[in-house]
């Protein structure tokens, strides 16, 4: 049975639609009302406060706490400075993906990493000879992340903390209501944002002074169901259902490698040795057997189905993540795994795998969409992700 997390007790009383989902253990919001229109509204275009204590936790430290993250990483962590923020995947030795998320370098030899599922496990496995200590600090550090345009304005009101001069992909720490917090300009959003870790117990300190504070601002909580759609905008892959962890695939079709995943940019193959490294050099070598990439769905299409039915069009609130197929010149080439109706952009978009050759951008594919209970295909082309990436996002000072 799920517990709360640090914050519950808030999140409980603000939940007016009692809608909630399991998240590693712990209850978490999938909307606070009835709807998660006004979430969504608030992550584009206020500020929006979402519980993210669930994530898994780490703490490394150690002599040679740097020589063990960039064994684990494919990035390169000596060009990584104090502060700096990696997002990242991992790998077993076959070049498979076992996780991704985020390794915050605190101190010369000290990590906070963040991962979707449990890697305490492997972490020990392949610290073999190292001096390293490896902490699960998950149930002490809560999270929050506070996303949307108005929200650097906002922790500038109420955190001690340098907020304008902070860039993206870096860290800072400071005071909120008096209560030490760590601030990451980071987020699973696309938008401009940050994530705050602080002590589990001072965490509803943080969280009334965030919502308090953030009145003038817009602020609203945030669940699950506005996160899914926001962060398919922002083209970022979710474990489980755009991709699986080589740890738990079924079948061999169910594990990718970073170039697979689109993440070939964060492979740093002329660094020191790390998992997967030889792998990883061959697969450069003779190229990927397939991408994840996005589509965007040809709307006058679909339209054109539900009229010659006499039925107005229809599309899910919720972002789908029913993996449906994808066709070129007849054939089947790869599967949509997230489709969403994207309200900023009028646009229905998807996170799609498709096979090589066909994920060059502009390839003109087809992809199956279900209308009373019969199968069409509809136009659909590959587009070049984020399909959202608005400049506020990186701008330092946030604009």
């Amino acid at each position: 049975m799920p517990i709360g997390t640090a914050v519950h007790e808030r999140t409980l009383s603000l939940c007016e639609s009692l809608n909630y989902r399991e998240w590693s253990g712990y209850y978490a919001v999938s909307a606070y009302e009835a709807h998660h229109e006004h979430e969504y509204n608030a992550i584009r275009n206020a500020a929006a406060l979402i519980d993210v204590c669930p994530l898994f936790k780490y703490r490394v430290t150690g002599r040679d706490a740097a020589r063990f993250v960039d064994r684990i990483i494919t990035r390169d962590v000596s060009r990584m400075s104090i502060g700096q923020v990696f997002y990242t995947p991992w790998c077993d030795e076959q070049g498979k993906v076992i996780d991704d998320g985020t390794v915050s370098r605190l101190g010369e030899q000290a990590f906070r990493w963040t991962a979707a599922d449990p890697s305490l496990r492997w972490f020990t496995q392949n610290s073999a000879g190292l001096d390293v200590t490896i902490e699960d600090i998950s149930e002490q550090v809560a999270a929050l992340a506070l996303q949307g345009p108005t929200s650097a304005r906002l922790l500038g009101a109420v955190a001690d903390a340098d907020i304008e001069r902070l860039k993206y992909f870096r860290a800072t720490s400071g005071t909120i209501e008096g209560v030490q917090v760590d601030i990451s300009r980071t987020g699973y959003t696309g938008d401009l944002g940050y994530e705050l870790w602080m002590d589990s117990g001072n965490a509803v300190r943080v969280f009334d002074a965030l919502m308090r504070g953030g009145r003038p601002f817009g602020i609203k909580p945030a669940g699950m169901l506005a996160l899914d759609v926001a962060r398919v905008e922002a083209g970022l892959l979710l474990i489980d259902v755009d991709f699986f962890s080589s740890r738990k695939a079924l079948i061999p079709s169910q594990t990718y490698t970073p170039p697979e995943l689109g993440l070939g940019r964060l492979v740093s193959l002329d660094k020191a040795r790390f998992i997967g490294q030889q792998a990883l050099a061959a697969e450069h070598q003779r190229g990927s057997r397939r991408r994840i990439v996005g589509l965007e769905v040809e709307w006058p299409q679909v339209e054109a189905i539900y009229e010659k039915l006499g039925l107005a069009p229809a599309v899910g609130a919720t972002a789908s993540r029913a993996a449906v197929p994808v066709y070129r010149a007849g054939g089947q080439i790869g599967k949509a795994t997230t489709t969403t109706w994207s309200p900023l952009l009028k646009k229905m978009i998807a996170l799609a795998t498709i096979d090589a050759p066909h994920f060059a951008e502009g390839t003109q594919l087809q992809m199956e969409v279900t209308v009373e209970a019969v199968r069409h295909r509809v136009a659909a082309t590959v587009v070049k992700t984020p399909f959202f990436n608005p400049a506020r996002k990186t701008a330092t000072p946030p604009e």
